[in-house]
């Protein structure tokens, strides 16, 4: 049987940041930023917004597309790696927010491949009928580990920062421009059609890349898990080798995709619309390049949400079915990379 996406939803947080803001706490100016990542602006949370709470939206609105009441929630996997706490899984958070009543919860942790390695275990959970729906979500809420002060990058004050603040904020000006909050969430349930749907993920992971993208912070590595030092020396902002990154995102991500066209009997010209994770815009043209897309087959929206790991995919895709018009029978590619080194690609019929 073909699982089926019934339902989508997405939500950001309401408080816009453009560029400007974050050139005041750092050195750093729109067109720096948006020479190197193609962001204009992105969303964050309030403080105590949580990423259960950015969730919650995007989920109830996927639900009721697809008709399925809160209480008639089979499963819950949950795609994160900015959980509202150590634990437990934020799954369990937003299924009390919800009121989902007793629907097993799963919390997975793949980061910005996540929401992938989401549709595989869903997949696998409707195919032996251990539910009769899967809640998948995607969502993140980054604002946390940013050092920043929030007061100014929020438009609530136009003080200067100190010298001493301003150079310390540069320190991570090629991580934190990237990010910003968001939820995706979409419904699948078993389908009629073995044509249509959920054709195939394929997925790896090469762990000897495990270091190229993490947080040096907090963690059973550690004695104690998290001390205050981890705040002062700015450990807890992930770190990203961005050149090392770029060069295996666009050669992992082109060749994903051409695989698991391959191994389905597909080829490029039958894919309507590629969506990719959207962690830098000029990684996804690099992309488009090596496989010879035009415009019109591919679709970004990290221009004003920045990266939000795991939601990029679902906020993207539940975008793209209007913004491109799709319609029955076209067939979508999702493909994505993260830290672990975890990447891979989905293909999806409507």
């Amino acid at each position: 049987m073909g699982i089926r996406i019934r339902g989508t939803g997405m939500h950001v947080p309401e408080h816009v940041v453009d560029n400007h803001r974050l050139s005041l706490v750092m050195d750093t100016s729109d067109e720096w930023v948006q020479q190197r990542t193609g962001i204009v602006t992105r969303r964050f949370g309030a403080a105590g917004e949580a990423t259960s709470d950015v969730a919650v939206p995007a989920a109830r609105q996927a639900l009721a597309e697809a008709g399925v009441a809160p209480t008639d929630v089979g499963y819950v996997v949950f795609a994160t790696m900015t959980p509202d706490y150590y634990f437990p899984g934020a799954g369990a958070i937003l299924s009390n927010k919800l009121g989902l009543g007793h629907a097993p919860c799963l919390d997975i942790r793949q980061q910005c491949a996540g929401f992938l390695f989401g549709l595989q275990v869903s997949n696998a959970l409707l195919q032996s009928e251990v539910a009769p729906n899967v809640l998948l979500v995607g969502a993140e809420v980054h604002a946390g580990f940013m050092p920043w002060e929030w007061d100014i990058v929020l438009g609530e004050s136009d003080r200067q920062v100190t010298p001493e603040r301003y150079a310390w904020n540069t320190r991570f000006r090629d991580r934190c421009v990237l990010f910003g909050d968001g939820a995706g969430a979409v419904v699948l349930t078993p389908g009629d059609e073995p044509d249509r749907g959920l054709l195939d993920v394929f997925l790896h992971t090469d762990g000897t890349l495990w270091d190229k993208m993490w947080t040096p912070a907090a963690g059973s590595a550690y004695r104690p898990y998290v001390a205050h030092e981890m705040i002062e020396s700015g450990d807890i902002v992930p770190i990203v080798e961005g050149r090392e990154v770029f060069r295996t995102a666009v050669t992992y991500m082109p060749e994903a995709v051409q695989e698991i066209l391959r191994r389905n009997g597909l080829a490029l010209d039958d894919v309507r619309l590629l969506v990719m994770h959207q962690a830098n815009l000029r990684i996804n043209e690099a992309v488009q390049k090596r496989l010879g897309l035009p415009d019109d087959r591919v679709y970004n929206n990290i221009q004003k949400y920045g990266n939000t790991t795991a939601a990029t995919i679902p906020m993207a895709f539940h975008e793209a079915r209007r913004a491109r018009d799709l319609k029955e029978g076209d067939l979508v590619c999702f493909v994505a990379l993260g830290s672990g080194l975890s990447w891979g690609a989905a293909l999806y019929r409507m």
